[in-house]
């Protein structure tokens, strides 16, 4: 699984959720005092929202991808934008007065570890927020699995990926010693061209889906395609999908 990726390919494949998710889950997060941290920022979607609330000299944010950061930093100049990972913050203790975390908990290789990481850069009453998808409720990614199963019961699927349920978030942010635990659901929905348009990005490898696609023989991948399409309806033009994102927010 990859996400090790330019920015493009990324804004192309989540990234038309991701920028819609964004305010919503700031709005959710009700961060009241700067500076702030995304945890995790990709492209920067969630970071140039924080700067247009907080200014950018009052954001930080943190990738372990380097393609990623430098996208971030050239959509939002003058953020600290830095290549680090979740388990390893790079920022002093009481650093910030909140940090958001947008669609990378089921992907962190020690949740615990960054929870630990959050409650110690975050001031005491700061908002630690994150979100994910539903296990569920990403209605591209479950068709894409489903149509995967037909021809191979023994493919993944990433309704197991960890943190995709609401108990899951609270226990982590519970064992974190976050206060005040609330949880809430964005409900999300993109916009297509047409089928090519939602098809393609999966071939740039990108997660769990697009890593076990680009593993597969031709073959197979144009079999998928096809199953895809069944799956979708068979859609002739434009067409929108849903997806349904938990959310939960805490104080340090």
């Amino acid at each position: 699984m990859t996400f090790a990726v330019a920015a493009e390919a990324y804004d192309r494949f989540i990234g038309r959720y991701s920028r819609e998710l964004a305010p919503r889950f700031l709005e959710f997060a009700a961060v009241e005092d700067g500076p702030v941290l995304d945890v995790g920022c990709g492209p920067g979607p969630l970071t140039a929202v924080l700067a247009a609330r907080f200014g950018a000299g009052g954001v930080a944010a943190i990738d372990p991808s380097e393609p990623f950061a430098a996208a971030c930093r050239a959509r939002v100049p003058g953020a600290d934008v830095r290549v680090a990972a979740a388990e390893a913050l790079p920022f002093a203790d009481g650093a910030f007065g909140g940090a958001l975390s947008q669609l990378v908990l089921s992907f962190v290789r020690d949740a615990g570890r960054v929870g630990a990481e959050l409650s110690r850069v975050v001031r005491r009453g700061g908002v630690v927020a994150a979100c994910t998808f539903d296990a569920h409720g990403f209605e591209l990614v479950r068709a894409f699995w489903e149509a995967a199963r037909q021809l191979d019961p023994a493919a993944p699927d990433d309704a197991t990926i960890p943190f995709r349920r609401t108990p899951e978030l609270v226990d982590l942010w519970t064992r974190a010693g976050f206060r005040d635990v609330e949880t809430g659901t964005i409900d999300l929905e993109a916009g297509y061209a047409g089928f090519d348009d939602c098809w393609s990005p999966f071939a740039f490898g990108i997660g769990p889906a697009g890593s076990w696609l680009v593993a597969q023989a031709e073959p197979r991948r144009a079999a998928l395609r096809d199953a895809f399409f069944e799956r979708l309806g068979r859609p002739a033009g434009a067409l929108s999908l849903r997806a349904r994102v938990l959310a939960i927010r805490g104080r340090a």
